[in-house]
This record gives C-alpha cells, sequence and structure tokens, in this order.
C-alpha cells in the first residue's frame, strides 16, 4: 500500500510546531491561504477552506478528526475538496502529524497514508508535501515562510 512518510528536525518548540499546523494565522502561510474549520472534537468534520477555484471559501480538504492530541498528534482522513475532482469518485486517505521534542528541536513527522491504489491526488501530493515542509520548518524557525512563486 502507498504511504508518504517524512521526518523533519524544526529548531523550535513543539508549542511553536503546533501552532503552525493549527492556528489560522500559521495554516494560511502555510496551506495556500487556508485555514482550518474544525470544533477539533475526534469524529467531527474538518476542512481547509480558503481561497481557490470556488471563491474564498473554498474547500480545498476535508475529512473527519480522529486524534487531536495537542503538541503530539493530529491525525484525520483526508479526501480533495469538490472543486478538484468534480464528477468523479472521491478517495479517501489518513494524514497523521506526530510532533516529538528532541532536544532544544523538535521532531516532525508526516505520515499520509491508506491511499486508494486509484487515487489521482498520490502523485501530487509526493511533491506538494515537500513544500509544505519546507515552509513549516522555515516559519517556525525565521518567522516567514519561502517564496516558491506559483504553487504546482
Amino acid at each position: 500500500m502507498k504511504e508518504l512518510h517524512y521526518e523533519f528536525y524544526i529548531g523550535g518548540t513543539p508549542q511553536q510546531v503546533w501552532e503552525t499546523l493549527i492556528s489560522p494565522e500559521g495554516t494560511k502561510q502555510i496551506y495556500y491561504g487556508s485555514v482550518i474549520q474544525s470544533t477539533f472534537k475526534e469524529g467531527e468534520l474538518l476542512e481547509y477552506v480558503g481561497p481557490g477555484a470556488d471563491g474564498d471559501e473554498t474547500i480545498h480538504v476535508y475529512g473527519t478528526l480522529l486524534e487531536f492530541t495537542p503538541q503530539k498528534a493530529f491525525r484525520f482522513t483526508h479526501k480533495v475538496g469538490p472543486s478538484y475532482h468534480k464528477g468523479t469518485e472521491r478517495y479517501e486517505s489518513r494524514i497523521s502529524w506526530l510532533l516529538e521534542p528532541v532536544g532544544g528541536t523538535t521532531k516532525l513527522t508526516l505520515i499520509h497514508d491508506e491511499w486508494h491504489p486509484d487515487d489521482p491526488s498520490y502523485a501530487g501530493s509526493i511533491n506538494a508535501w515537500w513544500q509544505v515542509l519546507s515552509n513549516i520548518k522555515t516559519l517556525v524557525e525565521t518567522g516567514r515562510t519561502l517564496d516558491f512563486g506559483s504553487w504546482s
């Protein structure tokens, strides 16, 4: 089964990395201007919403919150928003963000797994995650993000 697995060491505390992953200020900078809309209660809906093909409230990703343990684990099911796959099946995968203090740094692990073999978003995710992870690391360590030009 397909799995994307990345580990980064970030010069910041688990609290700083966590805030970058879930706060509106952090997510807007690392996810194309999107924010998370969620109660952050396990079993409930989670959506990444921001500017896109359907206007300012485009749903880019949505799913069910599976685990929310502040500064340690953030897991949810992942489906690509409706504007990306009109008229086609919406495959579900799983995203796990895991944080662990290591000395004066934070080890950030991203696991994107449980992919359906026919999910067309797998190929694009391989490159997109490197950009997102690099932006998280840079934002926590310097207070700014990277300039990738257009995200493709």
